[in-house]
């Protein structure tokens, strides 16, 4: 993700992103309502078994006798029954503040393949099979939102992704440009496509924008990272947008995930933190993350110290606006019998039911459109444990 802001920099990307067909000029709009959504997507399959791991199921050192752990290898107890893997540790206060919690054995209806693309596919589009919806879950939302004519998201990387697809307006923000435009030549530009009504829309709203990066990075050093991205997003969260969505990637963990496993959760646990440092307090209280992924791992670890694409996974809820503090869902077991295929940690939940609770709590989206117009076919569980009381 390319996070490389300037105003000359900005203005050529906002530029050669009004001649793309492909692209979406950067804009904002005044945006009712003060309550917030964050989608975190883990591209890879994180492995929910050992982020949050079931130390209390009896099968898991059977099936993970080198990647499951102790506490005295550092794994700490959430619950009695759940431990954190410590490369996550920076998370516990907020655990204990209630401001981050998980949900166990959940999963889209993916089944067949277990292929990134396809897991993604579904995991982004909110169908119930692959390619069944060509548009984005939480486009789809917008549209459903009260006054949503006036609502936009920013999905923040250089290519709108599919979460965010679809009619609906989405800004994007994508500044990748070589050329830098002083501001003569802004004015030349400015003059030659003023009866250009694309053009001119686009490069006043460049202008718009850019002047708002300033006060979000006040001068700092504007970089490429997780935390840069995780700050621009809550300086969009800040002003006017109340909807933001980027990745994480990494977690495809086949060979030596004791090791490689450490970058995304670290990666993971400093985009929730950013996030908390740079929102105000009174707006934190109103913010809902949620980190999701395609799909979960095996249960037994493989011959390379990794583990290989599963089902059942794990998300993460963080924000002031969640019930944390808890491990939801419904545990299935590990024993011998209740592995799906006899391989891969059993789904009690669809995914899709902890996302249109969050739509549901954050922006009084009623259940009826949910489960027709957002993801067709599925009863919102009002009652589920994750909806903030």
């Amino acid at each position: 993700m390319t996070i490389e802001l300037s105003r000359r920099s900005f203005l050529a990307g906002a530029c050669c992103l009004a001649a793309s067909p492909l692209a979406t000029p950067v804009s904002f709009a005044a945006v009712p309502g003060d309550n917030r959504l964050v989608t975190i997507v883990l591209r890879g399959a994180m492995d929910g078994l050992a982020l949050v791991q079931p130390h209390g199921d009896p099968a898991l050192l059977r099936l993970r006798p080198k990647l499951s752990l102790t506490s005295d290898q550092g794994l700490i107890d959430l619950d009695g029954f759940f431990g954190l893997h410590p490369f996550a540790a920076e998370l516990m206060p907020l655990w204990r503040t209630n401001e981050v919690g998980f949900v166990h054995a959940i999963s889209t209806p993916y089944r067949s393949g277990r292929s990134h693309f396809d897991g993604q596919d579904m995991l982004e589009s909110g169908g119930a099979a692959v390619q069944e919806e060509r548009t984005g879950w939480l486009n789809r939302a917008i549209a459903t939102i009260p006054r949503s004519s006036e609502r936009k998201a920013i999905d923040v990387n250089t290519t709108s992704e599919l979460i965010l697809t679809g009619p609906n307006p989405v800004d994007v923000w994508s500044p990748r440009a070589d050329l830098e435009f002083g501001l003569d030549e802004q004015a030349f530009f400015q003059r030659l496509y003023r009866n250009d009504p694309a053009f001119s829309t686009a490069m006043s709203e460049a202008v718009e924008a850019d002047m708002f990066s300033d006060v979000i990075y006040a001068g700092e050093k504007r970089g490429t990272g997780v935390a840069d991205v995780a700050k621009l997003a809550a300086g969009m969260l800040s002003g006017e947008h109340r909807i933001a969505s980027f990745s994480i990637n990494g977690w495809d963990t086949h060979v030596g995930q004791d090791k490689t496993f450490k970058r995304p959760v670290t990666d993971l646990c400093t985009a929730i933190l950013t996030l908390k440092a740079q929102l105000a307090p009174a707006i934190w209280q109103k913010t809902a993350v949620l980190a999701i992924t395609e799909f979960g791992r095996t249960a037994r670890e493989n011959g390379s110290n990794g583990t290989d694409h599963g089902t059942g996974g794990l998300a993460i809820l963080a924000g002031g606006a969640v019930a944390g503090g808890k491990v939801h869902g419904v545990w299935p077991t590990l024993k011998e019998g209740s592995l799906l295929d006899d391989r891969d940690l059993a789904p009690t939940m669809d995914l899709r039911q902890l996302a249109a609770a969050m739509l549901y709590q954050q922006f009084g989206i009623p259940a009826r459109d949910l489960g027709k117009q957002i993801f067709p076919g599925l009863s919102l569980d009002t009652g589920a444990s994750f909806l903030h009381g």
